[in-house]
């Protein structure tokens, strides 16, 4: 029985359906043996997956550089509001967490312009922003003071205080009938793109250090950029989302 060695350059992918599983082994065929030698990593670099960075316990210390801002992450909730514990399969990704340090700030123009929250506060921030640390035993992230959409010191999201430029919108109710009068299912209802303004921003830092007040305020009824910013459900029951002021397309009245 003859042996063959296939290296990865010899292997042709469009003679295979999928690699997906193949590890390295010998595969028996009835004239011949077939030994792979090239790791599914090396066919595949996609699939690799990157875990957060581990922190050696010798360090006790982690300081931010900049206006970096590192953030212990609140643990995922286990159950839901009525008691259902949840599979981590179905685990809502935190965005909120502790701020344990903060870097020095940044200099624009000729000032120094200090990161915007200090050690201790409660802070939500961009779904998929910063590096993953795991530090002390536990999840971390370090990100950038920018990527800090706000404070949130208790569980009513309404309470959000928006940082830097962003706004914080209460959702309009979705239309329950079409213009014909035909209710409509949930599935088909349009995600509304409107909602009236909770709470704004100080704004943010123009070229040389100072802050620009947003022309926004609290009591608008806004026109948003469907897509944009991040949603938030409140205790009320009601849809809220936290925005950049450079997503609002108009002020209605």
């Amino acid at each position: 029985m003859a042996t063959t060695q296939l290296t990865a350059s010899s292997i042709s992918t469009r003679n295979f359906s999928s690699f997906e599983g193949l590890r390295t082994s010998s595969i028996q065929f009835r004239s011949k043996n077939v030994r792979i030698g090239t790791s599914t990593q090396r066919l595949f670099p996609s699939l690799v997956v990157k875990a957060a960075t581990v922190v050696a316990p010798k360090h006790t210390t982690l300081k931010p550089l900049g206006d970096r801002v590192l953030v212990k992450i609140k643990d995922a909730e286990e159950k839901t509001v009525g008691g259902i514990i949840l599979p981590s399969t179905a685990q809502s990704k935190p965005q909120g967490g502790e701020v344990v340090a903060v870097g020095e700030g940044k200099t624009v123009g000729k000032n120094n312009v200090e990161v915007s929250v200090k050690a201790g506060a409660q802070v939500v921030y961009s779904k998929y922003a910063g590096t993953e640390v795991e530090f002390n035993g536990s999840k971390h992230l370090i990100l950038q003071d920018d990527d800090i959409v706000g404070i949130l010191e208790t569980d009513e999201v309404k309470d959000l205080k928006p940082l830097s430029d962003r706004v914080l919108i209460k959702v309009a109710e979705a239309e329950e009938k079409t213009a014909g009068g035909l209710l409509l299912t949930g599935a088909t209802k349009e995600k509304p793109s409107v909602g009236t303004v909770i709470a704004v921003g100080p704004g943010s830092v123009d070229e040389e250090g100072n802050r620009k007040p947003l022309s926004i305020t609290p009591g608008n009824t806004v026109l948003y950029s469907k897509y944009a910013g991040n949603d938030f459900k409140g205790k009320d029951g009601s849809d809220y989302i936290a925005l950049r002021a450079s997503d609002l397309m108009a002020i209605l009245s």
